[in-house]
């Protein structure tokens, strides 16, 4: 392809690019700008991961691997959980479903009784109307943030432990410790600290929706992974604890959870996602949905 094909082909492609990106989406005015969240910005350092998921090693249960991570760029994510007020507007805007729950709808509130579903429309809807590109975060995106304060599930029980009843044991114990908060009600944004990444709220009574589907991999005698089945019609929230639900949950403690102790309640906050590419992948999404 000669030098002037290559520059026509770029432009046409950048065109139809920008065509694509959120801010195109936000309409002709019909509604007005949403103000942008507020954000922290995480600098890129290792840390200890223990992924997400079921593993097995000889057909046993064993805890998933821990290892050293580190993100390639930056995470901006928002400092507080998307809250009931700002989901409101979503709703009253058409774009998202109404909220299952009680709780006022309140700014000062984190939004709950909403659904891994719910959360997709309102990232999509919070993109079209700033024209940027909001997504939720990966399982290992929010324990880069959360820091400290992210739950590790380890049971600790040996691998090469073929006594099942060493990891059963185990398992009652960790679910007998985990009781529902006191007052299980929402409380408002603050009233859970930050993490030393300053952000706020997390691992308090709201468990998070992540964009990380259930695994079931299984292991070989080194640890490495033989086999991984993953299931994305069931994600994985976070709070406490990681809990297995499905898509379409909005109240976790009328069932859902995979197992184990059901979240006190279940919201979302986002991830703001600056790739070059995200407009693309953004306006594919807004096809499919």
């Amino acid at each position: 392809m000669s030098g002037p094909s290559k520059v026509l082909s770029l432009t046409l492609c950048l065109l139809g690019f920008s065509l694509l990106s959120p801010l195109a989406y936000a309409g002709s005015g019909e509604h007005a700008a949403v103000k942008s969240p507020e954000t922290i910005s995480v600098s890129p350092v290792r840390f200890d991961y223990r992924e997400a998921g079921e593993f097995y090693r000889n057909n046993l249960a064993v805890d998933g691997p821990k290892t050293e991570r580190k993100l390639r760029r930056s995470l901006v994510i928002m400092k507080y959980q998307v809250s009931a007020a700002d989901y409101e507007n979503c709703v009253d805007d058409g774009f998202c479903m109404p909220r299952e729950t009680s709780a006022p709808a309140s700014a000062n509130l984190p939004v709950t009784g909403v659904s891994f579903d719910d959360a997709q429309a309102y990232a999509a809807w919070l993109s079209a109307r700033t024209g940027e590109t909001w997504r939720l975060p990966t399982d290992e995106e929010l324990a880069f943030a959360a820091g400290s304060r992210y739950p590790d599930d380890a049971l600790n029980v040996p691998a090469d432990s073929r006594n099942p009843a060493l990891r059963w044991l185990a398992d009652y114990e960790r679910e007998s410790a985990r009781k529902a908060s006191r007052d299980p009600n929402p409380q408002p944004f603050g009233s859970f600290g930050e993490s030393e990444n300053g952000l706020t709220d997390f691992a308090g009574n709201v468990w998070e929706w992540t964009s990380t589907c259930l695994r079931r991999t299984n292991l070989d005698q080194g640890g490495k992974t033989v086999e991984t089945d993953e299931s994305c019609g069931i994600y994985i929230a976070t709070g406490k604890h990681r809990a297995p639900l499905s898509s379409f949950i909005r109240e976790p403690k009328n069932g859902g959870c995979s197992v184990g102790t059901p979240p006190d309640n279940v919201g979302f906050r986002l991830v703001r996602d600056d790739h070059w590419y995200s407009p693309l992948i953004f306006a594919i999404r807004r096809v499919w949905m």
